[in-house]
């Protein structure tokens, strides 16, 4: 087990960011995830072409359990993949218009339901995402090699502590009370583990001098 720090996003939310080194450490990232995820779950995926959206949520869908293939959905709106635990709903809206006909096609009903649901360029439709989600974003290193940043996002009424195991807190009266999905997402992203081929990085920061997005001084990357 390699030791990661804990850290957070500039809002408080859970944050965390990894550089993998291949494409099979990217496919692993997205496995390690889904075997964790929870019905009603929504992630985001945001990067430009090639930066691996579509090798992430074929690990993703691995780690629910599910065999078939996953492939882009750029034509046809959304995939729906079963056969394991839960269903994948897999959403494109990169193209123009998709914003629309997404939410036309019903998207809304799948969307933080019975599934997991994953949405490309999700910023196109940033407005009608539920909150809060888990968002990811993937950058290009090198042609092998990918930065993933992975934070929760959107705020959510009545947040409610999480025990110390991270699954439930207590009402004070000595049950159990359910974890909000936010608290869900931060558990989820304290307990991914670094390794050789997923390697922990800094968080990129807002430099206040000029508004762009940077790294920490002293710490290679992006």
């Amino acid at each position: 087990m390699v030791e990661v720090p804990l850290v957070e996003g500039q809002d408080g939310a859970m944050a965390r960011r990894f550089r993998t080194l291949s494409p099979e450490a990217t496919e692993e990232l997205g496995r390690l995830l889904g075997e964790q995820l929870w019905a009603g779950a929504v992630l985001t995926l945001d990067g430009d072409l090639g930066s691996g959206k579509t090798t992430f949520v074929r690990g993703l869908a691995r780690g629910l359990g599910i065999e078939d293939g996953v492939a882009s959905p750029t034509y046809t709106l959304m995939q729906q993949h079963d056969g394991g635990r839960l269903p994948l709903f897999h959403f494109d809206a990169w193209m123009e218009g998709r914003e629309k006909a997404l939410l036309a096609d019903g998207a809304d009903e799948f969307l933080g339901h019975d599934g997991v649901s994953v949405v490309e360029w999700a910023g196109r439709i940033e407005a009608w995402l539920p909150s809060p989600r888990l968002a990811i974003e993937l950058r290009h290193d090198t042609p092998e090699t990918r930065w993933i940043t992975l934070r929760r996002e959107g705020a959510e009424p009545g947040v409610e502590a999480v025990g110390s195991a991270g699954l439930a807190s207590t009402d004070g009266q000595g049950s159990q009370a359910t974890p909000t999905p936010g608290k869900r997402i931060d558990v989820l992203l304290r307990a991914l583990e670094a390794s050789a081929e997923l390697q922990e990085g800094p968080l990129p920061v807002v430099s206040s001098d000029d508004g762009e997005p940077g790294s920490s001084p002293g710490v290679e990357g992006p």
